[in-house]
C-alpha cells in the first residue's frame, strides 16, 4: 500500500519570500497481507481454517517477521476474551507455494508465529485452524472478527481482518419417552416428545416441521397436545388406528429459538434451548395384539 507525502520549499531574498510548487511523492510499502477464512459461518465447536497471504513488493527478501493473530479478542469487563482457540499443530508455512519446516508458534497472547520469511518479489502463505469456543456470541447476526498483524524490523506493520458469522438457523433435537412402564393390557399409554431448539432461529408454522411415528402396540382413542393445547385430528395431525401411523400436519409444530446469555464475570456464553412438548396418549391393546420381530 502506497503512502503519499507532500512538501514545499521557501526561497527568501531581500526581505521577500517565494514559495515553490508542492512536490508530491509516495512510499510503497514493502509488504501487504490478506487473510481469509475458508468458511463464512460458525457455531460453537466448529473448526475454522484461515489462510494468511503475505506479498513482498521489493527486490530483497524480508526475514525475521512475526505474524500475530488476536483470535478474535474483544474487551469484556476489565479484560478481554478470545472466541477462537488455536488448534495445536495445524500451522503450515509456504514460500512461493513450497511447504517449509514448521515455524515457531506461541499462544501466550493470541497466536504468534515467528521467524517468517517472504522471498524477494514473492509470497508467503500461512495456513492454520482455530476452534470456535464458549466465548463466541451465538445470537442472530453475531460475528467473530479476528485480525492478523505482520511485524518486522525495517518494515511497516501490515494488518488484515476476517469476519465470520453465526449460523442463523434452528438446531433441533427430539427425545421420546413412554409412561407408565410397564402398562397393563387395555391400559392408557402416554408418549412424550421433548422437542428442543439450540439454534438462534425459531421453528415457525411456515417451516412445516413434521413428527411421524408408528405405534406398536397400536393406540386407540388417542389425544394429542402441544405445550398443553389440544391438537385437532384431520387439521393438525392424522392417525390410522389400523396401521398405528401417526403424523403431525405441516404448520402444526412450532419450537421457539434458544436464548443466549453471557456470564457477567467470566464472559462465557451459554445456551438455553427453546422447547416444545408433544404428548400423545391412548389405550393399548393386549400383548397378543403386538407385532413381534
Amino acid at each position: 500500500m502506497a503512502t503519499t507525502f507532500t512538501n514545499q520549499a521557501t526561497l527568501s531574498y531581500n526581505g521577500s519570500t517565494v514559495q515553490s510548487n508542492i512536490a508530491v511523492g509516495s512510499i510503497e510499502g514493502v509488504l501487504s497481507v490478506t487473510k481469509n477464512a475458508l468458511t463464512e459461518q460458525y457455531t460453537v465447536g466448529d473448526t475454522i481454517t484461515y489462510v494468511v497471504s503475505i506479498i513482498n513488493n521489493s527486490d530483497a527478501s524480508v526475514t525475521g517477521l512475526t505474524v500475530t493473530d488476536d483470535l478474535g479478542a474483544y474487551i469484556f469487563n476489565t479484560g478481554s476474551v478470545q472466541p477462537l482457540t488455536y488448534v495445536d499443530g495445524t500451522v503450515q508455512y509456504y514460500l512461493d507455494g513450497v511447504l517449509q519446516t514448521d515455524p515457531a508458534v506461541a499462544t501466550t497472547s493470541g497466536l504468534v508465529i515467528s521467524g517468517i520469511t517472504v522471498p524477494a518479489n514473492g509470497s508467503t502463505m500461512i495456513v492454520y485452524s482455530a476452534m470456535v469456543n464458549e466465548y463466541a456470541p451465538l445470537d442472530t447476526d453475531s460475528t467473530v472478527m479476528n485480525t492478523v498483524t505482520v511485524t518486522g524490523t525495517g518494515v511497516c506493520d501490515v494488518t488484515d481482518a476476517e469476519t465470520i458469522y453465526a449460523v442463523n438457523t434452528a438446531l433441533l433435537s427430539i427425545v421420546k419417552s413412554v409412561t407408565p412402564v410397564p402398562v397393563a393390557e387395555n391400559g392408557e399409554l402416554t408418549y412424550t416428545f421433548q422437542l428442543q431448539n439450540s439454534g438462534n432461529t425459531a421453528v415457525e408454522d411456515t417451516d412445516n416441521a413434521v413428527i411421524s411415528d408408528t405405534f406398536d402396540p397400536i393406540l386407540r382413542n388417542i389425544s394429542v397436545t402441544l405445550d398443553g393445547t389440544a391438537l385437532t385430528a384431520g387439521t393438525e395431525y392424522t392417525y390410522n388406528e389400523t396401521t398405528g401411523v401417526f403424523e403431525t400436519l405441516p404448520g402444526a409444530l412450532t419450537i421457539p429459538a434458544a436464548t443466549f446469555t453471557q456470564d457477567a464475570a467470566t464472559g462465557v456464553c451459554s445456551v438455553t434451548p427453546g422447547s416444545s412438548t408433544l404428548i400423545i396418549s391412548g389405550t393399548v391393546g393386549t400383548i397378543c395384539d403386538m407385532t413381534t420381530t
